[in-house]
């Protein structure tokens, strides 16, 4: 019998022991296990090359440095065996470091493991490339393999891959969709219901070092997952309706009613000479894009820069979440008012809130004109200077405290102006985005 080295003894490593034990005289190497089925496991390396033929059933990122560690015991008679998942890495690894020697290499992938050969080898499919082996050797592993009732399926590394990250790849990465989904059995489970049960089942009984070496080391993983992401957005937009309400653009807007945000809408819409309409007044970026996604609304409009505040840090933030196409950037003029409760005097007031971008934008003319008063921003939908104006109408607020804005807001809210034109530029714009569905 010819001998033979398994290097690795993890769950593949074992069922790669029970494919070969009948026909070789197996040696086994592993640095942690000491036993397997009452087969001794030797830890020196210099007895595992022994043998002639060396299996590596070592994980794909260790690969490379057990070649490595390896090299020094390589003899020009040993056949190289590995059983990766990927090919073109272990193909890349043998081409540099058995360069200028006699030592052959064979690239394989057994695709099974230890859940679907619990039941035998039978009919089980197994990836074969000719590579560093001399044609009488291949032929030997070939028909080996077929006697042993594998399906031989001969592929070069490239094409594996490429094949490998739209079946292999593409399934492993389901399969652990499914299990953050936290997938289970239930009492009214279809037949395909089941079959998604067993992906995850399947998948999920291998280590996440396997998982991540897949999507990793093989260079086309990245393309599916790309793809399978963008084709998941198509279908996810396709079920929602392509207007909320039948014959009316609703568009959700980052400002509350009176806000800067309000009058870029309107300005765009008349523009555009679109009547049937409606507003959602959602008050944060975050919120415009969030409703997009789900379905909600049909348009977003929300402000990105200004001219003298610059970028619009709320909405930076909140494009970074969310996938969205842009119909069209445009500016507008604007111009801030400082405002109080229509039953407070400026000496009742300490403190300024309105949104960050007003604060920035009118810096100057408040640390001149108001250096007494502390000025803040509100928290989550409050980050809004219209609904702090709303507040304040509503008693909400106390009246210590004032907020900026168009004075619109003082119109609507019945708030009494203390100063406009506080902006340090009067060629003040703000830059809006109007967004909609990829």
């Amino acid at each position: 019998m010819k001998k033979l080295t398994i290097i690795g003894f993890g769950r593949f490593g074992k069922t790669l022991y029970e494919l070969l034990k009948d026909d070789f005289a197996i040696t086994i190497y592993s640095r942690t296990q000491k036993d397997a089925n009452h087969q001794p496991i030797t830890t020196d390396l210099q007895k595992a090359y022994e043998s002639e033929i060396i299996f590596y059933a070592v994980p794909i990122a260790a690969f490379e440095e057990v070649i490595a560690a390896h090299k020094q015991y390589f003899r020009p008679d040993h056949l190289l065996i590995d059983v990766l998942s990927v090919k073109m890495h272990p193909a890349k690894i043998f081409e540099t470091y058995l360069s200028g020697t006699k030592t052959q290499a064979l690239l394989t992938h057994p695709m099974f493991g230890p859940d679907s050969a619990k039941n035998g080898f039978a009919d089980l499919p197994i990836i074969l490339d000719q590579f560093k082996t001399d044609k009488k050797t291949y032929d030997f592993w070939k028909d080996y393999f077929t006697k042993k009732k594998l399906k031989v399926i001969e592929m070069d590394p490239k094409t594996h891959d490429k094949t490998a990250a739209d079946s292999q790849g593409l399934t492993h990465f389901i399969g652990r969709l499914l299990e953050e989904y936290k997938f289970k059995e239930s009492s009214i489970d279809s037949v395909g219901t089941q079959k998604l049960l067993e992906v995850k089942e399947q998948t999920c009984n291998d280590t996440w070092e396997l998982f991540t070496n897949l999507q990793h080391y093989n260079p086309y993983t990245k393309q599916m997952r790309i793809k399978l992401g963008n084709n998941y957005d198509k279908l996810f937009n396709k079920l929602l309706p392509q207007e909320v309400t039948k014959d009316v653009l609703t568009l959700g807007i980052q400002g509350g009613e009176g806000s800067f945000n309000e009058e870029a809408a309107l300005y765009y819409l008349k523009r555009n000479n679109i009547t049937n309409y409606t507003i959602k007044y959602l008050h944060t970026a975050k919120n415009v894009l969030k409703y997009l996604h789900e379905g909600k609304i049909d348009q977003g409009l929300f402000a990105i820069h200004n001219s003298v505040g610059g970028i619009v840090t709320e909405s930076i933030e909140a494009m970074a979440q969310y996938k969205f196409s842009i119909i069209e950037e445009f500016g507008i003029k604007i111009a801030h008012a400082l405002m109080i409760r229509n039953d407070a005097e400026l000496k009742d007031v300490n403190m300024i809130m309105t949104h960050p971008q007003v604060l920035a934008q009118c810096k100057e003319s408040l640390h001149q004109k108001y250096p007494q008063l502390h000025k803040t921003s509100g928290e989550e939908d409050l980050i809004d200077h219209s609904l702090v104006a709303k507040f304040l109408s509503q008693k909400k607020l106390g009246k210590h405290i004032a907020t900026m804005g168009s004075s619109r807001l003082a119109q609507i809210y019945k708030l009494k102006v203390v100063e406009d034109n506080l902006q340090d530029s009067n060629e003040n714009y703000t830059s809006f985005l109007l967004v909609k569905r990829i």
